[in-house]
């Protein structure tokens, strides 16, 4: 009997559940059944006959758009992205370039839904290529942005393209500072890739226009950026020749950045580890953002350095022996000293 009532309950408590399932279901295929009424109005839009000798694409536009998102709303995404396509062509034929781009970039997000990434970026670029030729280059440039962040985590590579496409259509309409912001997306992904030639070139072009917008401290931080990229290249050159054009910039000369890099060069090239240590975890490089604070602290110098002396100790007399092949007397009277 108690296993019985309990049954019960358990029956009671449960039903409340199945009766929203059994709502949900019965929402989503009212929804289909509105979406194919839609599909079905379009087509009938788009058929000719003797009075009718051109099709309504704009009639037929919109009801391929009304279709899209009662399927959207069902949560049928692959018919709401084939609705969205059928509104997008209608749209051309129309040569209602904007509202196909907008159809062409639902139908992207569709496929988003979708986990087909891949595809759905293709779908918004052709959209932004659109924006672009119906004289719109903002949306474009969002769309880019969106597609960008879409695929940033699964093909790097293609993100960093969508984003320098992006910062080349705003710097095209004189927006640097959003171009700006693109490009630092851009040499981040660069960096965290490893590809520091590429890294160095955009963070350049970063550079410059910073100094063109006239955000001088900005620029002391992308000089920081550039010598730990040519440092990890081993291109110590290239990093002293960064630090010297820099003199040029307004107060650059005499700032703590300026300072700091003076002395990461100069551990770098005496083969100092733990100058360049010491620098690398100061706070100034410690704070930047993430991806150039790895870099200051996997910095190693050529040849794996060599360690300031400790005075007294006899474990570093011993590693002062092993680096030295004579007059460990005279060594040893000055260490502690100097250093």
């Amino acid at each position: 009997m108690e296993s019985f009532a309990a049954a019960a309950a358990a029956a009671g408590r449960g039903s409340p559940l199945r009766g929203v399932r059994a709502e949900t279901a019965e929402m989503a295929a009212q929804k289909i059944n509105e979406g194919l009424e839609h599909i079905a109005k379009a087509e009938k839009y788009l058929k000719t006959g003797f009075l009718k000798w051109k099709p309504d694409y704009d009639s037929a536009a919109t009801e391929y758009g009304k279709a899209a998102v009662a399927f959207k709303n069902a949560k049928q995404f692959d018919q709401a992205k084939d609705a969205c396509l059928r509104e997008a062509a209608a749209h051309e034929n129309n040569r209602a370039l904007f509202h196909a781009a907008k159809a062409y970039e639902q139908a992207g997000m569709m496929l988003k839904e979708m986990q087909k990434l891949p595809e759905a970026v293709q779908l918004i670029e052709k959209a932004s290529m659109m924006y672009l030729e119906n004289g719109t280059p903002d949306t474009a440039a969002m769309a880019l942005e969106r597609a960008g962040k879409l695929i940033e985590n699964v093909n790097p590579e293609k993100a960093v393209q969508l984003y320098q496409q992006t910062a080349n259509v705003f710097e095209n309409e004189e927006r640097l500072r959003q171009a700006v912001e693109l490009l630092g997306k851009a040499s981040r992904l660069l960096v965290r890739g490893r590809r520091f030639d590429e890294a160095a070139l955009s963070i350049q072009k970063e550079k410059n226009i910073y100094k063109e917008i006239e955000n001088y401290p900005t620029c002391y931080k992308k000089t920081i950026a550039q010598v730990l990229v040519h440092l990890h290249r081993n291109d110590y050159v290239a990093a002293e020749r960064c630090v010297r054009e820099s003199y040029s910039i307004p107060g650059f000369n005499g700032s703590e950045d300026c300072t700091a890099l003076e002395q990461l060069l100069e551990g770098y090239d005496q083969q100092d580890q733990d100058q360049v240590s010491e620098v690398c975890n100061s706070p100034l490089f410690k704070y930047m953002d993430n991806d150039y604070a790895k870099l200051g602290l996997s910095l190693v110098v050529p040849g794996g350095g060599i360690k300031k002396k400790s005075p007294a100790t006899p474990q570093a007399k011993s590693e002062g022996a092993e680096a030295t092949t004579g007059g460990d007397e005279e060594e040893d009277e000055y260490s502690g000293g100097l250093c």
